[in-house]
């Protein structure tokens, strides 16, 4: 498929895979995108998952016929995007690889290759003829040896997994070609579980990328962007800083007989009663914790309730927790419940969490013991009640 005149996408759908890097449901498959720029050299950037080699190189002859490949350059050595390097390498034995450092000491340790590589720092270029290239290093998005291209001629900036997202691309591959709708919550979803630690490495990408002028980002990931610029750095910009995109509150729960259940539908209640619009409640024994961690990312508010299970908090609350941790989650406005019958350690371990958090606390965390009683409901509307009036005050 033509992206302008000599710039062609390569890059094949992966609808059989389940889960991405085994963890991460993909209910739209994924694609994995790969470019050529065909001029006095050829350069093809990025290479694909072993697993459509066959594809990919049949896709590459089309384009190419029986010309060869000057440069391979690696933005990024994950395997999704790495995984062909050395089947691309057999079939174009003089191919050159262009990478930083840090590219070929992982390539070494993956793949045993050494030879035949063009080390480039930050800013270096590389002429193919009409189009002049550009190297940008942005490391820790999310890897440390990332780096982008920005081709200075057409002002198309290769940005790898940076401004990517889940979803296959059913026949175009433009994001002015298709309906884009399903790309914005799976981009929120590969955002906030593959990018969502590294905040400050993406606002320095950002910072670097203003210098440029970019008519359209071709990821890694997804579409190709080109009538959707501002809002995709937009949204980085938001979650890279932890803003939330608009007000509303995530309820997650774990709930073994209802009880804890309960308690969430009152907190709901008196968020709703409030004005509160957007309560996205999520059973975390049903919903996958990846899910609900986008949905922390997209609202501002975050209640949580969980029972005491052995001594500790439940398990799935358990899970949810560490992946907001490992994130490092700032600036959300929190609040938390608990259940017991004969042993009360889950509010202890949820008010070390909010410690470590330091998020603002919003309205009187509550520990229930047994049941939820009508005479203890009025308390956990107070809680969804007194999160709905913070929300008002914005801040």
């Amino acid at each position: 498929m033509s992206i302008s005149e000599k710039i062609y996408y390569v890059g094949v759908n992966d609808r059989q895979k389940h889960l991405f890097e085994n963890l991460i449901p993909l209910p739209y498959g994924v694609s994995y995108n790969s470019y050529l720029i065909v001029d006095e050299k050829v350069a093809l950037i990025d290479t694909i998952d072993t697993c459509f080699i066959e594809q990919y190189l049949k896709k590459i002859k089309v384009v190419l016929g029986d010309r060869d490949i000057d440069y391979l350059i690696i933005n990024h050595m994950e395997p999704d995007h790495s995984g062909s390097v050395g089947m691309i390498k057999q079939k174009y034995p003089n191919i050159k690889i262009i990478g930083n450092a840090k590219t070929f000491r992982l390539m070494e340790g993956y793949y045993g290759i050494t030879d035949n590589v063009v080390e480039v720092k930050d800013g270096d270029a590389l002429d193919l003829g009409h189009h002049k290239l550009n190297f940008y290093l942005i490391p820790m998005v999310h890897w440390p040896e990332t780096m982008v291209t920005y081709d200075t001629t057409e002002s198309i900036l290769f940005s790898c997994d940076a401004f990517g997202c889940f979803g296959t691309l059913d026949g175009g591959v433009i994001d002015t070609q298709i309906n884009t709708d399903k790309y914005w919550n799976e981009m929120r979803r590969y955002y906030s579980n593959i990018v969502g630690k590294f905040g400050v490495p993406v606002q320095n990408a950002l910072k670097k990328f203003s210098c440029l002028t970019i008519k359209t980002i071709c990821p890694s990931h997804g579409p190709i962007w080109k009538e959707n610029i501002k809002k995709v750095i937009s949204l980085y910009d938001k979650w890279s800083r932890y803003e939330a995109e608009e007000e509303g509150v995530v309820l997650a729960y774990g709930s073994m007989y209802g009880h804890t259940e309960q308690m969430a539908e009152a907190v709901a209640q008196g968020l709703v009663d409030n004005g509160v619009k957007n309560v996205i409640i999520h059973n975390v024994s049903k919903s996958h914790p990846t899910t609900v961690l986008s949905d922390i990312f997209r609202y501002r508010g975050l209640i949580i309730g969980s029972p005491t299970y052995s001594n500790e908090l439940y398990p799935e609350i358990v899970t949810l927790l560490n992946k907001i941790k490992t994130r490092d989650i700032k600036n959300r406005l929190f609040s938390y419940f608990t259940g017991f019958s004969w042993a009360s350690a889950a509010f202890k371990n949820m008010t070390e969490f909010a410690h470590h958090m330091k998020w603002e606390i919003t309205g009187q965390p509550i520990e229930q013991q047994y049941t939820l009683t009508q005479d203890k409901e009025q308390a956990f509307y107070e809680l969804g009640k007194a999160m709905a009036e913070r929300l008002k005050k914005g801040e």
